[in-house]
């Protein structure tokens, strides 16, 4: 909300992607008829108005009481919040008066194309330190719960945890104000004997501005800030969803590509050490992501109608694949020599060699397909 219009602007409402963490893995909130729940924020320092419209059911049900949606809502969101209109319009008045927390890392535009212009965005670094920032965290944390399937929250005292914010700047009455976009959440793990691993560990881009390229900013950003410590060994992830690691692939790809060691000519020659070297002393890219990006920019180095360049690309990717299949392949081996009679041993060895071959292939035509959504989005940055 930034204008007391969008409280009853449809235009402006979106709706969670799951509620079974406040509401059950059915996500039905028993007993009731025509109910509606609505939550409202202030764009900037989100300050919130509850409202729910409700009205239950008479039948009786086996004495089962209807479910107490509003203290399921309130276990959510934090104490403070308004439930009278006029008070969460008082407070949007004081709006301007809302500054980003922290430190500012990025400045960068987004050409919006129904407003005819660019808008600009800004990314802070905050800690618990910031006046003021606690409370905030504790209103833009809800949102997770609705918006990412296993969220938790996070115990907000221990100080290796970082914050990193992105705001929208926007005029109003020819004032300046923010408004919250989305935000990453950094755990400092300790890496014997004098380095440390920063492990991101929530990211949500809220759902007004999605698909429009804040993640890819927000990450880059991060890892920006983090390349100029000597004491960071590298950047990982905790649990990352499939979203994250197509973004992440393009993000570090975009950074790597440059580096001398992935030039067209070297990555023809395969994957090497200096490759992970460079990137993880000048990236904090581990070796794992690094071979990731060498096998996407080999793929754009690659002319896959040319049989032989395609034969030698598709190799390279299936040695790496294949090593999970060896393993069970032993692991079985030997659970059969104990268990199966000889004749049985080499059937079901060829069965599973049949469909391991099947697999690997579905994998590799997987990888390639998301591969070169990485490349094609590269190539429109």
């Amino acid at each position: 909300v930034r204008f007391p219009e969008d409280l009853e602007d449809e235009n402006t409402t979106f709706n969670p992607e799951f509620s079974h963490q406040v509401f059950g893995d059915n996500e039905v909130a028993f007993g009731y008829k025509g109910l509606k729940i609505s939550l409202y924020y202030i764009a900037g320092n989100l300050s919130t108005l509850f409202r729910i419209k409700k009205s239950k059911v008479n039948e009786k049900f086996d004495c089962v009481e209807a479910d107490d949606v509003e203290s399921k809502i309130r276990e959510i969101i934090p104490p403070g919040f308004c439930t009278n209109t006029d008070d969460f319009v008082s407070l949007l008045e004081k709006e301007v008066n809302f500054k980003p927390f922290g430190m500012l890392l990025h400045t960068y535009s987004v050409h919006n194309e129904e407003a005819g212009e660019d808008i600009t965005y800004q990314i802070y670094k905050a800690d618990m330190t910031c006046p003021g920032f606690r409370e905030y965290h504790e209103r833009l944390q809800t949102f997770l719960m609705w918006f990412i399937e296993t969220a938790s929250f996070i115990d907000v005292d221990d100080e290796r945890w970082n914050y990193f914010l992105v705001f929208e700047k926007y005029n109003k009455d020819g004032a300046t104000l923010f408004a919250t976009v989305g935000y990453m959440t950094v755990y400092n793990y300790y890496v014997y004997p004098d380095k440390t691993r920063p492990r991101v560990s929530q990211m949500l881009i809220l759902p007004p501005f999605q698909g429009e390229g804040h993640g890819a900013q927000l990450l880059e950003t991060v890892h920006r800030y983090y390349m100029s410590s000597p004491t960071v060994l590298d950047i990982t992830a905790e649990d990352p969803s499939e979203n994250y690691v197509k973004l992440r692939d393009f993000v570090h790809v975009k950074l790597c590509q440059d580096l001398l060691c992935f030039s067209p000519g070297k990555l023809m020659q395969g994957f090497s050490q200096e490759m992970v070297m460079e990137a993880q002393q000048k990236l904090k890219i581990n070796k794992q992501h690094t071979r990731r990006v060498y096998e996407i920019l080999r793929l754009r180095a690659t002319d896959m109608g040319d049989a032989e360049q395609s034969r030698s690309y598709r190799l390279d990717i299936k040695r790496r694949l294949i090593g999970p299949y060896k393993k069970k392949q032993r692991e079985l081996a030997k659970m059969r020599r104990c268990l199966r009679p000889e004749e049985l041993t080499n059937q079901l060895n060829q069965i599973d060699l049949n469909m391991q071959h099947e697999q690997l292939e579905e994998s590799f035509q997987q990888l390639v397909s998301d591969y070169r959504r990485v490349l094609e989005r590269l190539a429109q940055a």
